[in-house]
């Protein structure tokens, strides 16, 4: 399918530059390619779009895989130095992590009180 990603919008905008030289750069000719070169651009352009979109879900599902990694091992999974130093615990206990800082509990509001105008911050 890459090659409908690159050579759709190419192909596109070749028939429009052949339009205008078959017609002899007439007017109705620079009209229909000028819009067949449009159309060309537009398809390249939301292909673009899309896998901008796709690299970002990506990179998104790559940083959960390594959240996940960091809660159970308490390393980023890239901190090579630190890989290799880790030792099995002795202790059948898994040893105590730190929270991340990524992975707080939100806030608990209390909703506001009703008739006493707005609500304060304790």
């Amino acid at each position: 399918m890459r090659w409908v990603r690159t050579w759709l919008p190419v192909g596109i905008i070749t028939a429009g530059v052949a339009v205008i030289a078959v017609t002899g750069a007439s007017e109705t000719g620079l009209e229909g390619g000028g819009m067949l070169i449009a159309a060309g651009l537009s398809v390249w352009l939301l292909n673009w779009f899309y896998r901008l979109g796709v690299r970002g879900d990506r990179e998104r599902d790559s940083e959960d895989r390594a959240r996940a990694f960091f809660d159970e091992h308490g390393f980023w999974p890239d901190d090579d130095a630190q890989a290799s130093a880790v030792e099995e615990p002795q202790d059948p206990s898994p040893p105590e992590r730190p929270a991340s800082p990524h992975r707080a509990a939100p806030p608990s509001h209390r909703p506001p009180s009703r008739g006493r105008g707005p609500a304060r911050r304790p």
